[in-house]
């Protein structure tokens, strides 16, 4: 079999997998939410995050364990990019009494976080609003109305 032929063939078996994953144009939208984290400085941790696409709304909910609510930073920057910082500053818990020590330290101290995604165009940035309750940040952004479908009026022709 020549190169050519075999790369065509490639090609279709490419097409075929792009089709197979993303069969609908509803799922090619789900790569709206791109998070931008390869461009954010080594020493900076990710934030695990799962997106929650509903009627009304996007929610974002995210696992910030031994972080407060004032150590959170939740800003939309460029108009439609949806920044979450932390400083990474958890206080580990001193021995009560003299001569306490740790015989084990498996829980990491956060580094500081950040998490940036790309909002779609539907997303209504002036309607975001965030919660956080033992240790999971929740963002929600609203949704814009989808636009007035256009009228077709029909005129008689006299």
């Amino acid at each position: 079999m020549s190169r050519a032929a075999d790369s065509n063939s490639s090609n279709g078996h490419l097409v075929q997998a792009i089709s197979t994953l993303f069969p609908s144009p509803e799922a090619l939208e789900k790569l709206a939410f791109i998070s931008n984290d390869a461009r954010e400085p080594k020493g900076m941790s990710s934030i695990p995050t799962d997106i929650l696409d509903a009627p009304k709304e996007y929610v974002f909910y995210m696992d910030l364990p031994g972080l407060s609510k004032s150590d959170i930073q939740v800003t939309v920057e460029e108009e439609n990019t949806l920044v979450i910082r932390s400083g990474g500053k958890r206080k580990r818990e001193d021995g009560e009494e003299e001569g306490c020590k740790y015989l084990r330290l498996e829980r990491k101290a956060p580094q500081k976080m950040v998490r940036k995604f790309r909002l779609p165009e539907n997303a209504d940035t002036s309607a975001v609003s965030a919660k956080c309750e033992s240790g999971v940040l929740v963002v929600v952004v609203g949704k814009l109305p989808p636009p007035p479908k256009p009228k077709t009026v029909q005129v008689a022709v006299a």
